[in-house]
């Protein structure tokens, strides 16, 4: 079971795919919630969840203050899902449809495109047996996308070991929870 752990729509329950997604544990979810809030970096930001599967990452924002969120996910059936879900928690919060987007397109497709909007918060959590040359891709694709002080959260397989960082962004910091680590990464 997957939950939203705490704001306006803790408890509610996010519908999960039969298979191909790894939802975030509770246990990682409240671990990075909590470094966020101490940051005080939810209120009002803009998030990105990439690899978003359940959107368990982007609706906790949305549930504890984040003004919009965007969830890009290739798989079909999790991005029906994700609609699912962006609409249980809009509707948990009486917010507008403007407030979730989901994007059913790999990532690099998505990141690929010119966005006018820049991110403030962005969830990488993609299936531990993508390459690392693939998430390095991914980030380099991602810089143009950040504001100048984004929080980039990344989850990796702990045994993958630090992630390469292309030019504009350096590691803050990483954070090993069992099987998963965390890796907190800002703009320089």
């Amino acid at each position: 079971m997957t939950r939203i752990i705490s704001g306006f729509a803790g408890s509610r329950e996010l519908k999960v795919p039969k298979n191909g997604t790894r939802p975030t544990s509770d246990r990682v979810r409240e671990a990075i919630f909590s470094a966020l809030e101490a940051r005080d970096v939810i209120d009002g930001a803009r998030v990105l969840d990439l690899f978003a599967g359940t959107g368990a990452l982007a609706l906790e924002a949305l549930s504890r203050g984040a003004m919009s969120v965007t969830m890009v996910e290739k798989n079909p059936q999790a991005g029906s899902l994700l609609r699912e879900n962006a609409e249980l928690i809009r509707g948990a919060g009486k917010l507008d449809d403007l407030s979730t987007r989901v994007v059913v397109a790999s990532v690099a497709a998505y990141l690929g495109n010119p966005q006018s909007e820049l991110f403030d918060i962005v969830f990488i959590d993609p299936p531990y047996e993508l390459s690392e040359a693939e998430v390095t891709h991914a980030l380099e694709l991602l810089v143009p996308h950040l504001a100048e002080d984004a929080e980039v959260v990344l989850e990796r397989s702990t045994r993958t070991g630090l992630p390469e960082l292309p030019a504009g962004l350096e590691l803050d910091k990483s954070k090993a929870y069992g099987e998963t680590t965390i890796h907190w990464i800002s703009r320089v």
